[in-house]
């Protein structure tokens, strides 16, 4: 069963979700314009939309609002992608060229901006500064992830806590977010709404950690970029950092990655197979669950509804993605 089908029943919210992100990316501007519709165009899980949904549902949900919080934080996750695809140099996202690619790397950060500009626009309709603030302070993280995903590039000496601060800031932050507006603009209580929030931080980490994973163990078709790619473009991910216990794998690692641009394709499969040779992978997965079972936990004294099955279910099903 693929993700999707265990949240069918969203379908008419979602589609008005997806309607209402098209309204709002329209620029005036022919490039721009262009650009930013064929990002949206490129799909996507559209899962920060998901978790927003389904926190309001938990409440008294408003339709109004819980749009405009599901494609605010869309929007923004969109505009990190076209800012990543700068700062790693990657032609292709979801196997077609990236913004970067096509226009180059000025007219991508202005695209990003223009879709940043565009999510805060689309927020401050609604009236609460609770909202604005747990917004705001979500971007002042997601930036500092930014700059430190920079900063940590080829940094074979960082450590398990800097991997894991970095792929908060990358990744759950932003679903964490998602779970919690989507409570608080539906009237929950400051408990539920916390208790969404974890329960979104820690999907949101377990979430990234299996995509790490998977840039390893899936390929070009399905990954729509080299399986592999990350490391090349020198993010160092959660299989890698134990893979590199062995000091020869590390040295390795090192050594062939002085010249990046050099390695080839035979090479990268190479490294792939040797990690696969390590215990790295099932560790991996391992603190995925960690993660996953952290989030189940939060849910408990949530009020039983369809959503809180929905949300127990998209954990159980991340649990058991290998691809």
């Amino acid at each position: 069963m693929k993700l999707p089908k265990t949240y069918g029943f969203l379908k008419k919210d979602l589609d008005i979700i997806e309607e209402a992100l098209h309204r709002a990316i329209q620029a005036d501007h022919e490039v721009l314009n262009e650009a930013v519709t064929a990002l949206l165009n490129a799909g996507g899980k559209r899962i920060r939309p998901v978790f927003v949904v389904l926190a309001g549902q938990l409440g008294d949900f408003n339709a109004e609002k819980v749009k405009k919080v599901a494609v605010s934080l869309e929007l923004i996750h969109m505009a990190t992608l076209v800012h990543d695809d700068v700062i790693d140099e990657a032609e292709l996202r979801r196997g077609k060229p990236t913004v970067k690619t096509k226009y180059g790397n000025r007219v991508a950060m202005y695209t990003g901006d223009y879709i940043l500009a565009r999510a805060l626009e689309e927020i401050t309709s609604i009236e609460d500064k609770a909202v604005h603030r747990i917004l705001s302070k979500t971007l002042v993280e997601v930036s500092i992830g930014e700059i430190e995903q920079i900063r940590d590039k080829y940094n074979w000496n960082q450590s398990l806590k800097d991997y894991l601060r970095r792929i908060k800031r990358k990744t759950a932050l932003l679903i964490a977010t998602s779970c919690k507006l989507g409570a608080v603009v539906s009237g929950m209580s400051e408990r539920d709404s916390n208790k969404l929030y974890q329960y979104g931080y820690n999907i949101g980490m377990s979430y990234q950690i299996i995509d790490d994973i998977l840039d390893f163990t899936s390929n070009e078709k399905v990954l729509g970029k080299p399986a592999g790619n990350d490391l090349l473009q020198g993010n160092i991910t959660l299989p890698i950092l134990y893979a590199m216990e062995n000091a020869d794998f590390k040295k390795s690692l090192q050594d062939r990655f002085q010249s990046p641009e050099l390695i080839t394709k035979a090479e990268m499969k190479q490294f792939i197979q040797h990690l696969e040779h390590t215990d790295a992978i099932n560790r991996s997965y391992q603190l995925s669950n960690q993660y996953l079972a952290k989030a189940l936990k939060t849910l408990e004294g949530i009020p039983n509804h369809r959503a809180k099955r929905t949300l127990e279910d998209i954990a159980k099903f991340i649990g058991k993605r290998r691809s």
